[in-house]
């Protein structure tokens, strides 16, 4: 879907639920005049016959580390990463309270650590991330909560997440920490983490937090 809102234009891409699964602004002269030669098409319209199979989740996973696991969510949600977890052999895994997520984002704000925060978009096959300091944190009615990170922004409505794992694997400074935020389909729809190169102070920082956080009851 093409959105037009007096001088900007957006490009959704919507999945069979109707639901917007990503969006881009259209910024350069160029890619508005190509939105304004395309084709219009009724709605419910399909561009390409139903996929005959299944998306294959790649199997590294499985011993593979930080950018494995997020090929992998790419696939299909990380669905079938998580009902296979017990073959995990990469890191390991446990399920956390959903609350925590909040009181994480506060904490590395009020201390200045970094934090970086992927969010999945399967019907598209894209991610979109970002890494940072956190200079605002906020918590909204309902149960969402908004965190400034560096030059981005992000939203997390904790009110639809149904569960959260915390999930080590390796990477630039070996096994790291992630809290990975599950919608109620089981699909991983975010991730928090370090990611990349760091500094030996920010990774032992996050990880002394991300092992203080209590199981799920």
């Amino acid at each position: 879907m093409i959105a037009r809102d007096e001088d900007a234009v957006a490009l959704r891409l919507l999945d069979p639920a109707g639901r917007t699964v990503h969006q881009g602004q259209l910024l350069s002269e160029g890619d508005r005049l190509l939105a304004g030669l395309a084709p219009t098409v009724q709605a419910g319209a399909s561009g390409g016959g139903p996929r005959s199979t299944a998306p294959e989740v790649p199997a590294a996973w499985e011993q593979g580390d930080q950018l494995a696991q997020l090929d992998a969510v790419l696939v299909d949600g990380g669905m079938a990463r998580r009902s296979a977890f017990h073959r995990y052999r990469g890191g390991a895994y446990r399920p956390v309270e959903v609350d925590v997520v909040a009181s994480v984002v506060d904490h590395v704000c009020s201390v200045g650590l970094p934090l970086g925060v992927a969010v999945f978009a399967p019907s598209a096959m894209a991610m979109q991330a970002c890494a940072g300091r956190v200079p605002v944190t906020d918590r909204t009615v309902g149960g969402r909560v908004f965190a400034a990170i560096a030059d981005s922004s992000v939203e997390l409505d904790l009110a639809s997440v149904r569960a959260c794992h915390l999930v080590r694997s390796t990477a630039a400074h070996g096994p790291t920490s992630a809290l990975e935020l599950d919608d109620e389909n089981g699909r991983c729809v975010a991730v928090i983490s370090q990611f990349g190169i760091v500094g030996e102070d920010v990774h032992t920082a996050w990880e002394h937090l991300a092992e203080s956080l209590p199981d799920a009851v």
